[in-house]
């Protein structure tokens, strides 16, 4: 699964973007420099999220939306459009 699929599946279930998922860690006093234990945590109580999914909001919450361009264009299973995660909802994603 890509990261872009991780974070659209995220907004399936709970029906929020990414990037409300930002903001709501932000009001929660979490950003850059805050470890993953607490936001993990955070998004397993309150939105029942599992382990994959929250640690693919760790990231767009702590390192913003870039990824490595490791799998950037490949054909295998992790493969993403972009080295940019679009966060801001599946239903305008411009790479999909």
């Amino acid at each position: 699964m890509s990261f872009q699929a991780y974070l659209d599946n995220i907004e399936k279930k709970t029906g929020l973007t990414p990037r409300q998922f930002v903001d709501l860690a932000t009001e929660q006093g979490f950003g850059p420099g805050t470890k993953s234990a607490p936001i993990v945590a955070w998004l397993k109580a309150d939105y029942g999220l599992g382990q994959g999914h929250a640690m693919a909001l760790v990231h767009v919450i702590t390192k913003g939306p870039k990824i490595s361009t490791k799998h950037v264009g490949t054909d295998g299973a992790h493969s993403d459009a972009t080295d940019t995660l679009w966060l801001d909802g599946a239903a305008t994603n411009p790479n999909g």
